[in-house]
């Protein structure tokens, strides 16, 4: 159980002089945008509520930051117009960009 490295290891000497390794969960980290990689807003770590209460109901919440996904959407519509190729946009953003023209 504890071969992972989701639990922390603490290395304690005990009273007794002994050299013993306490083991701790790691703390869960703020989600992050898959683009750019700024911590997201509005997102909560609680787990109280359900998932619509911890993250918040807009396309790609949850996943891109609202500066990421206002690129993405101007990206989509301009390749749905045939104003810009596939090819021409970047590789990060070339996925979401395919998910919302998909639709």
């Amino acid at each position: 159980m504890h071969r992972s490295r989701s639990f922390k290891r603490h290395h304690k000497v005990t009273e007794t002089g002994r050299k013993v390794i306490h083991y701790r969960r790691a703390k869960n980290s703020m989600p992050h945008c898959a683009i750019c990689g700024n911590e997201l807003n509005g997102i909560s770590l609680s787990k109280e509520g359900g998932r619509s209460r911890r993250t918040n109901n807009r396309l790609f919440g949850g996943v891109l930051c609202a500066n990421c996904t206002a690129d993405v959407v101007k990206l989509g519509s301009r390749v749905e117009q045939g104003d810009m190729k596939l090819d021409d946009i970047g590789i990060k953003q070339r996925a979401y960009v395919l998910q919302l023209v998909a639709h």
